[in-house]
């Protein structure tokens, strides 16, 4: 069962890095930094049923063939968009993968998504080729974002570990400014 009212921090190795806020605490350094906007919340999908990658022949349009949030994956998605909700937190822009777990996770959490793709997966062989156009794209996004503003991305491990180096969890978000430091990470839940 999730709890709702908080959000459990994981610290990177180095241990340097705040840890999201708990509901009760109100505003804190991260909260407020996301506020200040110049961020992604880079946020890799929810929850899936059990597995690695897709079916050897899903269809991108075609939900019913890939892999896809379990019930606790859809749970976790609500969640985060009501900690964001809760401390008036707004993204002006909501970006997709073209998964539909990615999708699935935004659209439960914000209401709302815009594929973009730059965030679509590179695990298969066949999308490794777009795996640094994808990187590069990225990083120029995330550069123009301005201060009072901040988008939320939700992608896949490859994509976050190969803008980032790191290897999120299932449902983990990463904060990253605009030069590409990672602030944060959490779980929400």
């Amino acid at each position: 069962m999730l709890n709702r009212r908080r959000l459990i921090a994981l610290a990177l190795p180095t241990g340097a890095l705040p840890s999201f806020a708990t509901a009760q605490e109100g505003a804190n350094p991260l909260q407020a930094r996301i506020g200040a906007g110049g961020c992604v919340v880079l946020w890799r999908h929810a929850q899936t049923d059990p597995g690695v990658g897709d079916p050897p022949d899903f269809k991108l349009a075609q939900c019913s063939t890939q892999r896809n949030l379990s019930a606790s994956g859809r749970a976790q998605a609500r969640v985060a968009g009501e900690w964001f909700k809760a401390r008036g937190l707004a993204p002006t822009a909501v970006l997709s993968s073209a998964w539909c777990r990615c999708k699935d996770t935004a659209d439960l959490a914000f209401g709302r998504h815009e594929v973009w793709s730059p965030l679509n997966s590179t695990f298969g062989p066949a999308d490794r080729a777009n795996e640094a156009q994808g990187i590069k794209a990225m990083r120029q996004r995330l550069a123009g974002i301005q201060a009072g503003r901040f988008e939320v991305w939700v992608t896949h491990q490859v994509n976050i570990t190969g803008l980032t180096g790191e290897v999120p969890s299932m449902g983990e978000g990463l904060i990253v400014g605009s030069n590409g430091q990672v602030f944060a990470r959490g779980i929400f839940s």
